[in-house]
């Protein structure tokens, strides 16, 4: 793929549009999806794809720079039209359920760009929707193009004081067999997901993606076993599982690196015994009975409560 186009959306938020050098149609994508981009430095950062999904002469990120990150989005802020870039092809833990009557679309910040995927896609199909968008001064990214797909259907709250008083309402209002999706900051979506189990939504309608993760604890080193390898690997404290396991040239599939896509999880032997004390889930994808079963992890955030975790590896 090529740069072929970067646009800046407001302060720190950068459209980059990425083209196939021999102008092929592109993969198409269901709404939600996200590509893994390859760094300068070889690691891979997951971002949201914003444009249309069938059949695409093109794939658009939104990337907002963050000075406190790993490097990835000036990486990304630094690419310049004609830079050549690898990405995979699109993959989606975010998809919209297409049985929903309604579907209630919620971003905080920088989350709006999987949120506008969907309400393109929305739109497109004629699906009954609404979108509301919370962001702070200097923020809105791709507010006009939201405004134009919702059709009057968009709210927008200056606050995440703003955006609880009218989700208050919202959430009560919306007819049965609506789901939500929500999209933003760990904080925000486990706020807006505590006020939809209050007003009675089940939680098998509510979908979240979190653009950011929370500071994690290092935690106690422990040893991995890895069943089908018969090895054993040393994880100290401080080293996630996932990094681990590529040091030592395990292969996992691997994205976001956050605990948000799903991509890395593998499967763990049932605790047993005092050594085996179960998983200390830090992800935000599996569910809570997947979790309560414990025969699964995500080894890039994810770590045993014991001093050995037996993988299925």
């Amino acid at each position: 793929m090529v740069v072929a186009g970067v646009s800046e959306l407001c302060v720190g938020v950068r459209a980059i549009e990425l083209r196939d050098p021999e102008g092929r149609v592109l993969p198409s994508f269901a709404p939600g999806s996200s590509i893994a981009v390859q760094l300068g430095d070889g690691s891979r950062n997951s971002y949201s794809l914003t444009g249309p999904g069938r059949r695409p002469d093109h794939y658009s990120v939104s990337v907002r720079l963050d000075d406190r990150g790993r490097g990835g989005s000036r990486w990304m802020h630094d690419r310049r039209i004609g830079d050549p870039v690898t990405v995979s092809v699109p993959s989606s833990a975010f998809p919209p359920v297409l049985s929903a009557r309604h579907h209630l679309l919620v971003a905080g910040g920088i989350g709006v760009t999987p949120i506008l995927s969907h309400a393109r896609a929305a739109a497109e199909w004629g699906r009954s929707f609404e979108v509301v968008y919370a962001f702070g001064d200097g923020g809105g990214a791709h507010r006009e193009e939201l405004e134009r797909l919702s059709g009057g259907r968009l709210t927008v709250c200056g606050s995440r004081t703003a955006l609880s008083e009218h989700l208050d309402q919202a959430l009560l209002d919306q007819p049965l067999g609506a789901h939500l999706y929500v999209c933003g900051p760990v904080a925000m979506i486990d706020a807006v997901r505590r006020a939809a189990l209050a007003a009675g939504w089940p939680a098998a309608r509510i979908h979240a993606e979190a653009f950011t993760a929370p500071e994690l604890e290092p935690g106690e080193a422990f040893d991995a076993r890895l069943l089908g390898l018969g090895r054993t690997i040393r994880v100290e404290s401080g080293t996630t599982l996932l990094d681990a396991l590529l040091a030592e040239n395990v292969p996992v599939p691997n994205l976001c690196r956050q605990g948000v896509c799903g991509e890395c999880r593998v499967g763990v032997r049932p605790a047993r015994g005092a050594e085996m004390a179960g998983i200390e889930h830090r992800d935000s994808f599996l569910t809570e009975e997947e979790k309560g079963r414990g025969d699964c992890l995500m080894p890039c955030v994810s770590r045993p409560r014991g001093e050995i975790l037996e993988l299925e590896l």
